[in-house]
């Protein structure tokens, strides 16, 4: 379950006005709310990395390893050609469509953050080297990659389609992109609190708004987060201060 925009943005302002400490516009909210969101996002995978290297417990709700899990569960996503048409292009090197320079728009992989596994006819492929590492193995007849045994290359995109990865495979005989599928992490959805103008000048909720991706379990984390942020925004070191110790504690114990 999502963590309702909203819900956030009154909590925030209930709690920057209560002392008539500042306010918080609605673009500096979405902005602070959606860089709080990626932050968060991007320390799971720290914590799962630390949390893989403890003993953790068989207690239902309180195994860390299975959490961090569940709540990265809801970005993971898998695409093909017959799932997305042309999501995946070329005849080895393959390319991931994340921008279509032909019709100027987003393609099917504009939201990859982390690629995951590369699978060939529904085999995972079993390696991911680099160009060096990939040179040396083909100069070994011992250590040829086959069909069944393949490997590939992640590299940044072409010179005239910059934004769109790369996937070599080897052996270069795997040619069909129809034969490729790709498992990966989408990055988050930029946080949107969309309002109308009420009688009196007032911002109104828009239910065009976008939620925060991230579970509802984070939303006191979200909350104390953008609270920080919003101390910076309003000059008031006492909000920086508490929102600041009491994401300490609260990651303190998390980690613990």
């Amino acid at each position: 379950m999502a963590i309702n925009v909203d819900t956030v943005y009154k909590t925030v302002l209930l709690i920057l006005n209560q002392q008539q400490r500042g306010y918080m516009t609605p673009d500096e909210f979405n902005r602070v709310a959606t860089q709080v969101q990626l932050e968060i996002f991007e320390d799971y995978f720290d914590d799962l990395n630390q949390q893989l290297k403890r003993p953790q417990n068989d207690t239902e709700y309180a195994n860390r390893v299975k959490n961090i899990e569940e709540n990265l569960q809801p970005f993971q996503k898998y695409i093909n050609n017959a799932t997305n048409a042309g999501a995946i292009t070329g005849t080895n090197p393959f390319f991931l469509n994340v921008f279509n320079y032909g019709t100027n728009a987003d393609g099917p992989f504009s939201d990859l953050y982390k690629l995951g596994s590369v699978m060939y006819r529904n085999r995972t492929i079993g390696a991911f080297l680099q160009r060096k590492e990939i040179t040396q193995l083909l100069l070994s007849p011992l250590t040829q990659p086959t069909t069944n045994f393949p490997i590939y290359l992640y590299e940044a995109g072409a010179a005239a389609t910059p934004l769109n990865p790369t996937l070599s495979v080897f052996p270069t005989t795997i040619i069909s992109a129809d034969d490729i599928n790709i498992s990966y992490l989408a990055k988050p959805a930029d946080v949107q609190w969309n309002y109308n103008i009420g009688t009196f000048g007032q911002f109104l909720y828009s239910a065009t708004s976008i939620n925060f991706e991230l579970n509802v379990t984070e939303q006191t984390n979200v909350i104390l987060k953008i609270l920080f942020y919003a101390g910076v925004i309003i000059s008031d070191p006492t909000v920086i201060q508490a929102a600041s110790a009491q994401i300490q504690q609260e990651e303190q114990n998390s980690k613990t």
